[in-house]
């Protein structure tokens, strides 16, 4: 049987143990520059779709503009696209995230081996 508090602990030291060694935050730096893109588009179009499908949503139940048929129409059509757009979020992320991951995985491999071999 595994002692998890065991690894727990030990997950917890590493995270408060001194990381200061240059190869390390090199390698973070590259962790992060592999993220970041993906991250940032999938916050700012997850923001954007969720405002256009509230936008949306708003139209069509006549809570803000004058109402009629034309405003309402325009609501359904402006939630459907925000829904579209949140359930494009993900997918489009993940693909992001892939290809930033691809683009650094050499380097962020060589660097980790690096750092692995010197902590033996």
């Amino acid at each position: 049987m595994m002692n998890t508090d065991k690894i727990f602990a030990e997950a917890i030291a590493n995270e408060y143990a001194p990381k200061d060694t240059s190869k390390v935050v090199a390698l973070r730096k590259l962790d992060w520059n592999a993220k970041r893109p993906a991250t940032i588009f999938a916050y700012s179009f997850g923001i954007g779709a969720a405002l256009v499908l509230g936008l949306g949503m708003c139209l069509s139940m006549q809570v803000v503009g004058k109402g009629g048929i034309l405003m309402t129409g325009a609501g359904i059509i402006l939630g459907i696209l925000g829904i579209v757009g949140v359930g494009l979020n993900y997918p489009i992320y993940k693909k992001l995230l892939r290809t930033g991951k691809e683009k650094y995985a050499f380097e962020i491999m060589q660097l980790a081996r690096e750092i692995s071999e010197s902590a033996e």
